[in-house]
């Protein structure tokens, strides 16, 4: 099956009939969720909608979006048949027009279906759930749905495989899963489970004409203490970083599950070591694996998602795609462009809508570059490089009914010092906070607040991305079980600086 939808929007074989009788369980529990039709659930994005529209003519702005989204074909299987039986909602439990449906209601442009697998799943996402995708894309237009899965990666824990939208996508999806998926053989197969077979997989993924996309989840979930890994390692990011740097290209930096603390859970589904402010301690801690990483010059991002599987008002641990958490790309309201968005920087993610909008610039004599891109300055010249940070607060109310107000902002700075020594490494000592900023520092102009600073005699490559919060911890604290409300933050991606 193919989306007759990319070749001619006219012609599709879904009945009027069947798409009503398929959007019913979504339409029913949305308009049954206890937070839509509250006060000021549509809140901050009635701004964001009319900047959206001025920008279909081909202008990039900020689009909220989540590649991390469970639905009814994240389920079970019963291996005592041959081929096994699939049984749809044992893990997630929301058909994927929900998730649409859920996901414009907390103005999000784009969304991604991603579910794991099992024994034949391949099949499964073949013949089953891209379907009902292709259903759900022609219910919810407002939204760009992704295909793709949470990749059952070889030797990892689980990652975003994200197909780009073309009329073979299905296919393309299904080959790379039948191949490389690590739970997919029946039956079972050790050998699929190897780092040698992840690197397979990145090498294939890299040569396909059209390029997905690989983020990993989780990282730091299997972690049992600070700079204590699991299944996800320095050294694996790096081998695959290297092996396909325009395939693999980041983490989660806030994972999904944060909703746990509201059912007497962990934030994140964190139970070894604690998420840091919502955010995995690869991202929250300043020089520690993100900053490493970037450090060598490496071009690794973070986003953050719901992974929703079952929202915690019927007793999970999860928000709605965009009720929380949102990654926001600079982008058109375009398949193609928000993959390009993702790929190369242009994001910026937060949690609790504390702000809308974000941009981060460094500029040096009438240069400028943004989030994801490098400013080039010369020896010969100045090297002040002026840092700009812009930043929209919510107007109106967020998915709690909450007005969260940015109380900090913070400038983090790194030198790019080249590949580490050890694969291993996972701290850059010379990544610090620069400079924080608090309300009286920045300016109104227009609906932003702006601040600037000077970065002073600018002597080597460095990076430099900012965060802001809510709150007034001076470095975000491990989670306990306080209320994820109360404890917001965003996080840009860096833009870096290059001497020469």
């Amino acid at each position: 099956m193919t989306d007759k939808n990319i070749e001619d929007p006219e012609q599709t074989a879904i009945s009027r009939r069947r798409l009503v009788k398929y959007a019913g369980v979504g339409a029913t529990l949305a308009a049954a969720s206890p937070l839509v039709g509250a006060a000021g659930t549509a809140y901050a994005h009635d701004d964001d909608r009319k900047q959206e529209k001025s920008g279909d003519s081909g202008k990039r702005v900020w689009r909220a979006g989540d590649h991390h989204v469970h639905s009814e074909y994240s389920g079970e299987f019963d291996t005592t048949t041959n081929p096994p039986t699939f049984h749809k909602g044992a893990d997630a439990v929301y058909p994927i027009v929900t998730n649409a449906i859920m996901a414009k209601n907390f103005g999000l442009s784009w969304v991604m279906c991603t579910d794991h697998g099992g024994p034949t799943h391949s099949k499964v996402n073949l013949e089953q759930a891209y379907p009902d995708l292709l259903r759900s894309r022609v219910l919810v237009p407002e939204v760009l749905q992704f295909w793709g899965m949470e990749f059952d990666a070889p030797a990892l824990d689980h990652h975003t495989l994200m197909i780009p939208h073309h009329s073979d996508e299905a296919q393309q999806l299904f080959e790379l899963e039948s191949r490389f998926a690590k739970n997919d053989p029946f039956p079972a197969d050790r050998g699929r489970d190897t780092e040698a077979k992840m690197i397979e997989f990145l090498k294939a993924a890299k040569d396909m004409r059209r390029k997905p996309l690989v983020i990993a989840h989780h990282a730091s979930r299997s972690a049992t203490g600070l700079g204590v890994y699991g299944q996800d390692t320095p050294r694996e990011f790096r081998n695959g970083n290297n092996i396909a740097p325009e395939i693999y290209v980041g983490f989660e930096g806030a994972p999904g599950h944060q909703a746990g603390p509201l059912n007497g859970g962990a934030r994140g589904g964190y139970g070894n070591y604690p998420t840091h402010g919502g955010f995995d301690q690869m991202t929250a801690r300043v020089g520690g694996l993100w900053d490493s990483l970037l450090g060598e010059g490496r071009r690794w991002w973070i986003t953050a998602t719901s992974d929703s599987h079952v929202h915690w008002t019927r007793g999970g641990s999860d928000f709605w795609p965009g009720e929380y958490s949102k990654t926001h790309v600079l982008a058109r309201q375009d398949y193609a462009d928000i993959m390009d968005g993702l790929r190369n920087g242009r994001v910026w993610v937060g949690t609790g809508d504390l702000i809308t909008s974000l941009d981060l610039t460094a500029s040096n004599r009438g240069d400028e570059a943004a989030m994801g891109e490098t400013l080039t300055v010369s020896r010969r010249n100045r090297t002040d490089v002026e840092i700009e940070i812009r930043f929209r607060p919510l107007e109106g109310k967020n998915g709690n009914g909450d007005r969260p107000e940015v109380r900090r902002v913070d400038l983090i700075t790194g030198q790019i010092t080249g590949p580490s020594a050890s694969l291993d490494t996972d701290t850059n000592p010379t990544t610090k906070v620069v400079a924080r900023f608090g309300p009286r520092d920045w300016r109104k102009q227009g609906n932003e607040y702006v601040i600037k600073h000077t970065l002073r005699n600018v002597e080597g490559d460095m990076y430099a991305r900012v965060r802001g919060t809510s709150t007034d911890e001076v470095e975000p604290l491990a989670d306990g079980l306080e209320s994820p409300w109360d404890d917001l933050w965003f996080y840009s991606n860096p833009v870096f600086v290059h001497v020469r």
